[in-house]
């Protein structure tokens, strides 16, 4: 679908039935809590049936009621704040066990992760990255996470790694001055997808860096300036961000990297042991 849901909606309006225009008029008001209903539940809360609901999708284009619902949701990810987020997820839990459902959430994240990633887009992200001059990795606020265990982890097997730091998207351009054509920028978000990370991005691409995007949709902001886009399923649990399956994906990069990588990861981690072991940076078992 090319047009905004709700758009869609409103242009169809008059030709809905009194049912469907139930519906429509609930969307309408009440969109952020309509995306994360069932049919049977929407049904029941507008007092439809569920196959009404189910039509309705299809009147306004969907192949079933699922594929509207994505709609929805991947258009108000980003517009949601954080109190409408708490609302939103409370009545999805409702009297549910809490521990429950948010890891069977999490289990499905990564059952999708696995089923719809693009390996041809995650075999040309690890190649790109093999023979990247520098890396420049950059997640801020929850993603902040992420890029941090991805520039730990990538230090041991390059030698040019910048994980950037910043509070301002000016400090962001001091840091990448000198990003080019021999370089990869990786970006990492997720909604509310972060301006300054987009921002980083399309100055990256125009210096000519190979992009990488780590993101959750192919509807993201980011997608459109990568060079490679490497979509793993986030969700909202309450006001926070679930990250489990993006976090997979990235461990998933980094091994993909070390294996193309491992005659010189093995001599820098032989190198690291010595060391480590000189300097005690571990604690040995009968070590008081």
């Amino acid at each position: 679908m090319n047009r905004d849901i709700l758009t869609l909606i409103q242009d169809e309006l008059p030709s809905f039935s009194k049912g469907q225009k139930l519906i429509a008029h609930f969307i309408l008001d009440n969109y952020d809590k309509a995306a994360f209903m069932t049919a049977s539940k929407l049904g029941k809360t507008v007092h439809v049936s569920e196959s009404t609901v189910v039509r309705f999708a299809s009147e306004l284009g969907f192949d079933g009621y699922p594929n509207m619902q994505k709609a929805l949701q991947e258009m108000i990810r980003n517009k949601l704040t954080s109190v409408q987020r708490m609302e939103v997820s409370n009545d999805r839990i409702g009297n549910q066990d809490v521990l429950s459902m948010v890891m069977h959430s999490d289990m499905d994240k990564i059952r999708m992760t696995l089923e719809e990633t693009d390996r041809a887009s995650f075999s040309a992200a690890v190649d790109a990255i093999c023979n990247a001059r520098n890396l420049y990795i950059l997640g801020v606020r929850s993603a902040s996470v992420l890029a941090n265990f991805l520039a730990f982890y990538f230090q041991y097997i390059f030698e040019r790694v910048v994980n950037i730091d910043t509070v301002s998207i000016s400090e962001v351009f001091e840091q990448t001055i000198h990003v080019g054509s021999e370089d990869v920028f990786i970006g990492l978000s997720f909604p509310r997808y972060s301006k300054r990370t987009i921002t980083a991005m399309e100055y990256a691409k125009g210096r000519g860096a190979t992009v990488i995007a780590i993101t959750d949709s192919n509807a993201s902001p980011l997608v459109p300036l990568a060079d490679h886009a490497l979509i793993a399923k986030s969700d909202m649990a309450s006001f926070v961000d679930s990250l489990v399956a993006p976090l997979s994906l990235v461990n998933a990069l980094i091994v993909a990297v070390s294996r193309k990588k491992g005659t010189e990861l093995q001599q820098t981690l032989t190198k690291l042991e010595e060391i480590w072991a000189k300097y005690e940076v571990y604690d040995r078992p009968g070590n008081e």
